[in-house]
């Protein structure tokens, strides 16, 4: 089976659009394991494409992950 790359509404110009996206988060290894809060996504920017790769015409966004138990 195979999974298919999901969609969020990205701006592209002055409109909001479905894009195809993933999700690379980093997790950092030492004396401990940390995950951080957040990562890269890497966006297809061409309508239709599921291309994320900035190699190839993607492009990529911030990920943020808003913590609401703090503070």
């Amino acid at each position: 089976p195979t999974l298919g790359i999901s969609t969020v509404p990205t701006v592209i110009g002055k409109n909001i659009e479905p894009r195809h996206v993933d999700l690379r988060p980093f997790i950092l290894s030492g004396n401990k394991t940390t995950v951080t809060t957040g990562g890269l996504t890497r966006v297809a920017l061409r309508k239709g494409s599921l291309v994320v790769n900035s190699s190839q015409g993607g492009g990529s966004k911030d990920t943020w992950i808003v913590d609401m138990d703090e503070g």
